[in-house]
């Protein structure tokens, strides 16, 4: 199972401080040294997003970590125009669809690819004939599963936010809802990725379910770096999810 790093959190603690003063010399943390400690950790992917707001990620960054990370890039992106136009300047290896509103906090459920198909779809198409592999982050939801195959897509990423915030039984309940989504999608010949929520201490509750290509991490990795360091911080992440069974 590999690890995609999610260094959005990087930048948004750069913005506290530098937002209004985009070109400062003084402009910290850089997210590109956190992707290539990143790197150096362990990670075999990493993970942007550049939101509408650019609350966080700016499109600079993007291009950056882009040209100047030899890992894998996954971009994640909303289904819009705007967004569609820059990964095609970008060009990821991978772009995943996500949905976006400017009254969250940081991405809360997954897209619904049913209710926005047509929309959807065609997005998928155009990214793909640029090349990259297009992936949807979605609820782990047979139907939406379905819908994912359906429009095109090669990959899925299974949202983990339920599962991360429940207890007891509940928790149980979120697992098998992953698994029998992981397992529709592998069924529907889609590369099966998690993420959302997963920490260093639920990580291992994830080993229950089957046929995970890659989990993408972020909040709890740039938490921990702020005690370890980056390098550090994803060595651990990485050591965590080693015994996967697959």
């Amino acid at each position: 199972m590999l690890l995609g790093v999610n260094i959005d959190h990087v930048a948004t603690l750069r913005q506290a401080r530098y937002a209004l003063l985009p070109d400062s010399p003084n402009a910290e943390p850089s997210p590109l040294q956190a992707a290539l400690d990143a790197r150096d950790g362990g990670a075999d992917s990493i993970t942007i997003h550049v939101r509408g707001d650019r609350r966080h990620m700016q499109d600079r960054d993007a291009f950056e970590i882009r040209e100047k990370c030899p890992l894998p890039l996954n971009f994640e992106m909303g289904v819009t125009r705007e967004m569609q136009a820059l990964a095609l300047e970008l060009k990821p290896d991978f772009a995943c669809l996500v949905p976006e509103t400017r009254e969250e906090v940081t991405t809360e459920g997954g897209l619904d690819v049913l209710g926005r198909f047509d929309e959807v779809k065609a997005c998928v198409a155009v990214l793909r004939e640029a090349g990259i592999r297009v992936s949807l982050f979605i609820d782990p939801d047979v139907a939406q599963v379905e819908a994912s195959g359906e429009a095109g897509a090669e990959m899925i990423e299974l949202h983990t936010g339920c599962f991360a915030n429940a207890v007891a039984d509940e928790r149980a309940m979120e697992v098998e809802r992953l698994v029998e989504a992981s397992r529709c999608g592998v069924g529907m010949d889609l590369q099966v990725n998690a993420g959302h929520g997963i920490n260093y201490d639920n990580v291992a509750s994830l080993f229950e379910v089957p046929h995970l290509a890659e989990l993408n991490i972020g909040h709890t990795i740039v938490s921990r770096a702020m005690r370890v360091g980056m390098v550090e911080a994803v060595r651990e992440m990485k050591a965590a999810m080693e015994g996967y069974p697959g």
